[in-house]
């Protein structure tokens, strides 16, 4: 196994080049030889969260093996383009969750754009392209009247006309991400600029037009997250509601009114915060999580209830320690990771007359 190049990873309080190693090394431990990233050895694998922890193998460039993981992708995608909500980590990737997801089918196109802006891989753009354009075909069926995604299309083929703000505001950020693509292979897509515009206008304006999921932290962050909200928006967004999310000194709650810090919701609002430039509060969110942080494996525990004072579950996940250290690399300067969650280079698409 090769030493994972982390100079860009090394961050005062949260990891030394020594622990940002380790936490790679973590990462690669649990992917199989065929590029899947499970959870963890013996549970399930989605395709969402796969990609994330393959964007930090990037990050700490081990190309090679992020590689592998979008070529797992690419073989498992079904005929009509999505990937179902979760496979078996097993020798035959047998399908747990047979619905498919919009933000999971989606979110490919982050992954590969990061990939590409880190290794500059042009035959690898061209060979995942029709992946990444099927992909986004299936996610856009979705997509309702008032620019909102639907979150999910069950096995029988039923879609579900309702839609989660934090999904949609993923797929935000990864129709961008397409968007980006397919200009680099100078391939217009007007439909995907039109649709992530309606999107970015049903995120912002319409807030009625998605399930009330509040108390979830990802509802709160994530409209800064995927780009919908920007600069002022997006600070007053963040300002409201972060004394009900952050518990000082322990991380950001995942659901109220538990009293539960997630190691993935911390990082990602930290991600979040470093997108609207608050990157010494990002900072201190990275700090407080480092006590789930276990030092024999150099991964990170989903979480820890604080009334309790015990770590829960007890599982150490490869999409925590891979969103830990996407934020890392972030306000670290790595250049991928800073274009893909920046968005300031990203395409915005178009807004639709028809939006009020």
């Amino acid at each position: 196994m090769t030493t994972p190049r982390t100079e860009h990873l090394v961050l005062p309080g949260v990891l030394t080049a020594e622990q940002a190693a380790a936490t790679v090394r973590g990462i690669l431990a649990v992917q199989r030889e065929d590029g899947a990233l499970p959870w963890f050895r013996g549970h399930h694998l989605d395709p969402w969260d796969h990609t994330e922890a393959a964007m930090a193998l990037d990050a700490a460039g081990e190309h090679e093996a992020a590689e592998r993981a979008y070529d797992w992708l690419a073989r498992h995608q079904n005929e009509d383009g999505s990937w179902y909500a979760a496979y078996a980590d097993g020798a035959h990737d047998d399908v747990t969750d047979r619905a498919r997801e919009s933000n999971f089918v989606a979110y490919i196109a982050v992954g590969v754009w990061h990939h590409y802006l880190s290794t500059g891989d042009d035959m690898f753009l061209d060979r995942m392209w029709p992946t990444v354009y099927a992909a986004m075909e299936w996610v856009l069926r979705l997509q309702q009247p008032g620019g909102e995604i639907g979150w999910r299309r069950d096995d029988d083929g039923t879609p579900a006309t309702d839609a989660l703000l934090t999904g949609s505001s993923s797929v935000h950020h990864a129709l961008r991400c397409a968007l980006a693509i397919a200009e680099e292979r100078e391939e217009p897509q007007p439909d995907w600029e039109l649709a992530v515009g309606a999107l970015r206008h049903a995120i912002s304006r319409h807030p009625e037009r998605f399930l009330d999921k509040n108390r979830y932290s990802m509802d709160w962050y994530y409209p800064v997250l995927g780009g919908a909200l920007t600069d002022e928006a997006a600070k007053a967004r963040i300002e409201e509601s972060w004394d009900r999310f952050v518990v000082p000194g322990l991380g950001v709650r995942c659901v109220l009114p538990n009293p539960w810090v997630t190691g993935g919701e911390s990082s990602e609002l930290a991600l979040a915060l470093w997108a609207v430039g608050e990157s010494d509060r990002a900072l201190e969110i990275l700090q407080s999580i480092q006590h789930l942080r276990d030092p024999d494996s150099g991964l990170y525990w989903t979480g820890y209830v604080f009334d309790d004072d015990a770590v829960w579950p007890r599982e150490l996940t490869t999409w925590t320690a891979g969103s830990l250290l996407l934020a890392v690399a972030a306000l670290g300067g790595h250049e991928a990771t800073c274009a893909v969650f920046g968005g300031q280079y990203l395409p915005a698409g178009l807004t639709p007359d028809c939006c009020d």
